[in-house]
């Protein structure tokens, strides 16, 4: 099904950052979750950080032509030098799941390689959200001015046996170092012959649901579609980069996102508990519970059914769980979707409370005009009650098995569904996109 490929990426000269700030001063999170503000921090830290790449200065297209300047000068000035060794680089980060005192640190093991690009109706590549046009232009006109793919996507392979884990052991360690949050990060090396061969035999078994990088990945195809091959075997922009995880890893967690609705022309608390009682079944919770309390009560209904909490700005919480045997097929809205999709938390929210119930339409959820995404429920909870927004729903986690089924049911679900953390870190290798350049098979 996939075919997977290891690179020959550019890499910064780990000599040099050893004497100048290490590989923590030159890498960044993704570039669409850095704000102005963490990028002049990140671009601080160290004359070549690759936030300066991925969000590049200038106004305008210029900020374009100024990536693509600045690249090529860092490889004149051999800050960034090839790695014409083919391998895949194993990473592992190591954390402590956000907003869980006292938990246990938990190591996401995965390795950066290629990916051939295939379009996402042939069932090989599964996307699990729909994407927005305006950032797949930015990224694209980047993609044109550096011919590089400077951020990996994040993909993740089916492995229930971890028959992979023993190919990802045969590595070299190149570099270990904790970035600001506190994660700990380790790149190695894998070059053994028979290691690379287990694994592209391995993921050439499975689909690949896209866990974050949409917009990259479509961004690629698209690069890729206008660029004229130059007559090379698996030219190099016909590849994305990306990093692979076992999606059947129990270290593979997702975290909830949670919806915080604000700005609604009227709201009462009362009639959404109305209005929610013909899908769910409407369970009062203690008046003034901290997060913690609504959060425990919410994963134990979720164990059984469907569930999710709201919360209203007075103190107020009311705990909905899906009713047994209610005919979902039947619902105006949630009816016109696929089975997968209609009992996860999330359709059930959008679909069934936001859109019917509080006049949210799918366009004005899409733009997040009525919608905040909150991540930290113990602050989202404060924030409301102290004024902030009209109504939170604190959801549980959606399960990897979930959103697959979703995707290869060909349906995607409502933006905001899965929370991988943490973020892959671009900057450890990138990928080139030369149609002279051939990209090296494993044999």
């Amino acid at each position: 099904m996939a075919e997977i490929a290891p690179l020959t990426p550019l890499r910064y000269d780990l000599s040099r950052l050893a004497s100048s700030g290490g590989f923590a001063s030159v890498v960044a999170p993704p570039y669409d979750v850095i704000d102005a503000a963490q990028r002049a921090e990140l671009a601080a830290r160290n004359p070549h950080n690759v936030v300066k790449l991925i969000l590049p200065e200038g106004e305008g297209d210029a900020k374009y032509k100024n990536g693509g300047d600045l690249l090529a000068s860092w490889r004149a000035e051999g800050a960034l030098v090839r790695d014409d060794e083919p391998a895949f680089y194993r990473y592992d980060q190591t954390f402590t799941p956000p907003g869980v005192a006292g938990g246990k640190p938990i190591t996401r093991r995965g390795f950066l390689g290629l990916v051939k690009l295939v379009a996402l109706d042939r069932g090989i590549v599964l996307p699990h959200e729909r994407t927005l046009s305006g950032p797949k232009e930015d990224r694209l006109k980047l993609f044109r001015a550096t011919r590089t793919n400077l951020s990996p996507g994040f993909m993740l392979y089916r492995d229930p046996a971890r028959a992979l884990d023993s190919a990802l052991e045969r590595a070299t360690e190149l570099a270990a170092f904790d970035t600001a949050d506190g994660i700990h990060h380790a790149l190695a090396k894998i070059t053994d012959a028979q290691a690379m061969r287990e694994i592209v035999q391995g993921i050439a078994k499975s689909s690949l649901l896209i866990a974050d990088g949409h917009h990259r990945y479509e961004t690629a195809f698209r690069y890729m579609e206008e660029t004229t091959s130059a007559g090379v075997a698996r030219p190099e922009h016909q590849y994305f980069m990306v990093f692979f995880a076992n999606g059947d890893d129990p270290n593979l967690v997702v975290f909830p996102t949670h919806r915080h609705v604000h700005s609604l022309p009227s709201f009462d608390f009362e009639e959404l508990s109305k209005g929610a009682s013909s899908l769910f079944d409407v369970k009062p919770l203690p008046g003034g519970a901290s997060a913690e309390v609504l959060t425990a009560a919410l994963a134990d209904a979720g164990k059984a059914a469907p569930s999710l909490v709201a919360c209203s700005g007075d103190g107020r919480a009311v705990l909905f769980t899906l009713k047994a045997g209610v005919d979902l097929g039947a619902h105006a809205v949630l009816g016109k979707k696929p089975g997968p999709l209609r009992r996860t938390d999330v359709a059930l929210l959008h679909m069934g409370l936001l859109e019917p119930v509080l006049g949210i339409t799918p366009e004005a959820q899409a733009a997040k005009t009525n919608i905040f995404y909150p991540q930290d429920a113990p602050a989202a909870l404060r924030e409301l009650r102290s004024g902030k927004g009209q109504v939170l729903f604190l959801m549980n986690a959606t399960p990897v098995a979930q959103v697959r089924e979703v995707a290869e049911a060909g349906e995607v679900m409502p933006q905001k569904s899965t929370f991988f953390f943490p973020k892959v870190l671009t900057g450890l290798c990138i990928h080139t996109l030369e149609p002279t350049r051939s990209v090296p098979g494993v044999s």
